[in-house]
């Protein structure tokens, strides 16, 4: 269980990038205790964490103002993090303990595919699906991480996972995917092309392959960037709050 600071960092940086506070906006630590019924002894350290995290900074004199993310910096993160993924499966390609999580990342990509089929049956988006394929993803990712031998690799990407679409696992739904049959077949396409390539990433670590795997990853995490992309295409100004809510992470 998160320790109190923790939990309320949690809740403040969540306050911050859904826009309860405007950029730049002074944060009292009586107001903060006040509003969540602490002392200011987890309030400071909870400050402290999201200062480190870049989401405030440290204003003149005493006290922290608010350094809400773009979406532009959401977008460099999760290029960032795609060179990182790159990376670990391009490191676990060549890692003798890589059988160990094999596993583990087969059974994800079977039960992402068995999700994918559900919502295909159900001809609509579906919240206790679209976890269960989330939390099969979440599975696949981490285990790549984990099994990439290399600690620094997972340690970075932690440091960028509270940004919306940077927890590992995170899938995009585009909320118009339900408005025709099309767009639903098309969303259920970029569903089954991402697993698709889940079983190529496999395949090639599996045989050692560390070029073929990091390329694969590399190409698998660039569709996220494509998909945000095409969001802001669409004649409306994309806000953070999309991203919160095309992601199911």
């Amino acid at each position: 269980m998160d320790s109190i600071d923790t939990q309320l960092a949690n809740q403040i940086r969540q306050d911050i990038i859904l826009g309860a506070y405007g950029a730049g906006e002074r944060l009292s630590e009586a107001q903060l205790c006040d509003t969540h019924k602490v002392s200011r002894t987890p309030v400071r350290l909870a400050l402290r964490l999201l200062e480190r995290e870049g989401v405030i900074r440290r204003g003149e004199g005493r006290g922290y103002l608010v350094q809400s993310p773009t979406v532009e910096d959401i977008l460099q993160a999760v290029e960032v993090r795609g060179h990182l993924e790159s990376l670990a499966a391009r490191l676990m390609a060549q890692n003798p303990d890589r059988f160990d999580f094999l596993p583990d990342m087969t059974s994800a990509i079977d039960t992402l595919e068995s999700a994918i089929d559900d919502l295909v049956k159900l001809g609509e988006l579906n919240e206790n699906v679209t976890l269960r394929a989330q939390s099969a993803n979440k599975t696949f990712h981490s285990a790549i991480l984990s099994g990439c031998g290399n600690s620094y690799v997972k340690y970075t990407c932690e440091q960028i996972s509270h940004l919306p679409m940077l927890a590992v696992g995170s899938m995009v739904f585009d909320r118009s995917v339900s408005d025709t049959p099309d767009h639903f077949e098309r969303g259920m396409f970029r569903l089954r092309l991402g697993n698709a390539q889940h079983r190529v990433i496999v395949e090639a670590i599996e045989k050692g392959d560390p070029v073929r795997a990091e390329g694969m990853m590399r190409e698998h995490s660039h569709t996220m960037v494509e998909y945000i992309q095409k969001f802001e295409k669409q004649g409306e100004s994309l806000t953070v709050a999309d991203l919160i809510a095309y992601s199911t992470a």
